[in-house]
């Protein structure tokens, strides 16, 4: 699931990155530890500017990069529409199920030896998607894990479905699919992003803030469905290793997030590199 980080160098952040240290930024996304009332996003915002600017020193700096920090660490509300507005839905795998064959994801950029199975959270997209499709019947592109239990549990042929396959390579190791390789081979599909019309996406309720933004950033009019909540559940036995647990996974997606906003700030500033 451009301006996403590469596969290769999120893996890497994940040997070496701590979860302690997003701590204070978990809270933000709820959890049966926060007792207190949030407070504003303004008291934030100053709380957190003169924090910096105490260790920093420098308020043009804290001024410019408080808004990434709020909202890659506080902000995990998703844009909605109704089930009425949708012309097609894509659906973003999350984790999967080692096999014999398979083994577990690489965290550090290797490829797969094979085919994993698809894995009980990938099962839980797939209901999402089709709870979708029966109040607005539009065309699924759906990444192969979430394909798989669309056919064999709805039963949903290729006229509606399409499964974005994984890439195999030449020694017939699967290649790993990100989340932006997926939402450009959705557009391509579909003919372009103005042909998908408004798209509704379904991933894990954590990875979705991401996956909507990256379906955005290749063209398309993406939110979330008012009407269907999406998964929350995590695999604790996922051959992906950061999506076995919720703080674990949020340090991934906080650091994938903060890395596409350098890269684009940094295309900003200089264009010409």
């Amino acid at each position: 699931m451009n301006q996403n980080p590469s596969a290769s160098s999120r893996r890497k952040f994940l040997a070496t990155a701590p979860a302690v240290a997003a701590a204070p930024l978990l809270s933000a996304c709820g959890g049966d530890d926060v007792a207190s009332a949030p407070i504003t996003d303004s008291a934030l915002a100053a709380q957190m500017s003169a924090k910096l600017n105490a260790q920093l020193g420098d308020a043009a700096t804290v001024n410019a990069i408080v808004p990434a920090m709020t909202d890659v660490g506080f902000t995990w509300d998703l844009p909605t529409v109704p089930a009425a507005q949708v012309g097609a839905i894509v659906a973003y795998s999350f984790g999967n199920r080692p096999n014999a064959a398979s083994g577990n994801t690489s965290s550090t950029g290797g490829n797969q030896s094979a085919l994993p199975d698809p894995g009980p959270v990938n099962e839980a997209l797939a209901d999402a998607a089709y709870r979708i499709r029966q109040l607005k019947p539009v065309k699924v592109y759906a990444q192969w894990e979430i394909a798989r239990f669309l056919v064999s549990k709805y039963g949903m042929g290729d006229d509606v479905l399409s499964s974005i396959e994984p890439v195999i390579a030449s020694n017939g190791s699967i290649v790993y699919l990100s989340t932006a390789g997926v939402a450009a081979v959705a557009v391509s599909r579909a003919g372009g992003a103005a042909a998908m019309g408004t798209v509704a996406v379904v991933g894990h309720r954590d990875h979705a803030k991401r996956c909507i933004q990256t379906s955005q950033q290749a063209g398309m009019k993406a939110a979330a469905v008012a009407e269907v909540p999406l998964p929350t559940v995590y695999d604790p036995q996922s051959g992906q290793a950061w999506t076995r647990n919720r703080s674990l996974y949020l340090v991934h997606d906080m650091y994938a997030q903060m890395l596409t906003r350098a890269v684009t700030a940094t295309m900003q500033a200089f264009p010409k590199g």
